[in-house]
């Protein structure tokens, strides 16, 4: 597993991280949120040992970053932010390269190889320079750096950066693949990607683990949690049954929305409102579009936790 135990970075009198604890096993996809500046890459790049921590430590697999560092990397694939490479090198030359640092050899070095261009699409570009590539390839490429030597580990930093939608939902369909036997810790921002992909969520502010839970629990957070919205046929309505919705007890406040001609009934707390809200819109004579029982809103508990 992953653990980290009250590590610490700090540049001078400023801390960068502040004793972070926490452990990551088998078969879990960690999504590490947190605003520009939290703390995030940081965390990471000690995971990595490409930092050294300033007190605490964290251990891959049982090897300690500091104490046994080659054992500890030999068990980790991590794509940095902004995939690094050697921008002069072909992608076939740079994985290759890659591969031959990993220690690949022989039949397992070459289905590793055609293994990683085939399930990353590479094929096409193989033989150009990765400074000639668009930003998607050389995303694509660094991913496939970190999984040439199928590791037990893999950390990574906004892996689907710069991807176009049918390019993330093959790297969040590979993640989802390779997490039934490995651990994954990625770095987000995108939100979408943490409820697609992530089977737990750490929020750090500021340096500070500030939630742990999984995206279901977090979501849970937010005032939109059973909350029902739904669009009008008729938004001249809106008036009138806003009204009549915000006269229920089990309601406590109600949103709309111009722009999408929906509204939105905001439940008390452990109040359900789906059935109130459905006779109400009934009583009204209101046309209904759409109607939607809301899970919770992430972004929402996000802004909160981290503001």
């Amino acid at each position: 597993m992953i653990k980290t135990d009250r590590l610490t970075k700090r540049y001078g009198s400023v801390p960068a991280v502040e004793a972070i604890s926490f452990e990551v096993g088998p078969g879990e996809v960690l999504g590490f949120l947190g605003p520009n500046g939290a703390g995030k890459s940081t965390t990471m790049r000690m995971l990595a040992g490409f930092i050294t921590p300033t007190s605490g430590t964290a251990s891959i697999c049982g090897h300690d970053v500091l104490a046994a560092p080659v054992a500890a990397r030999a068990c980790l694939g991590y794509l940095p932010e902004g995939a690094p490479s050697y921008g002069e090198m072909t992608v076939r030359g740079f994985l290759e390269f890659v591969a031959d640092l990993r220690g690949l050899a022989g039949p397992r070095r070459r289905a590793r190889l055609e293994h990683v261009y085939g399930r990353l699409q590479l094929e096409p570009v193989l033989e150009q320079t990765i400074e000639t590539l668009s930003k998607g390839f050389r995303r694509r490429v660094g991913l496939g750096q970190a999984i040439v030597h199928d590791p037990q580990v893999l950390i990574l930093d906004e892996p689907t950066d710069g991807l176009d939608p049918n390019q993330k939902h093959e790297v969040r369909t590979l993640i989802e693949e390779m997490a039934r036997d490995k651990i994954v810790v990625i770095s987000t921002h995108i939100l979408e990607e943490v409820t697609a992909v992530c089977t737990r969520a750490i929020i750090i502010a500021r340096g500070h683990v500030v939630a742990d839970q999984t995206p279901q629990q977090l979501a849970a957070r937010s005032r939109y949690h059973k909350a029902v919205s739904f669009r009008l046929e008729d938004a001249g309505q809106a008036a009138r049954l806003q009204a009549a919705l915000e006269a229920l007890p089990e309601v406590a406040a109600v949103e709309w929305s111009p722009r999408e001609s929906r509204l939105t009934a905001l439940p008390r707390e452990g109040a359900e409102v789906l059935a109130p809200v459905q006779a109400a819109a009934a009583r009204e004579g209101a046309g209904l579009r759409e109607l939607q029982l809301e899970a919770g809103r992430l972004d929402e508990v996000f802004r909160t936790i981290t503001a």
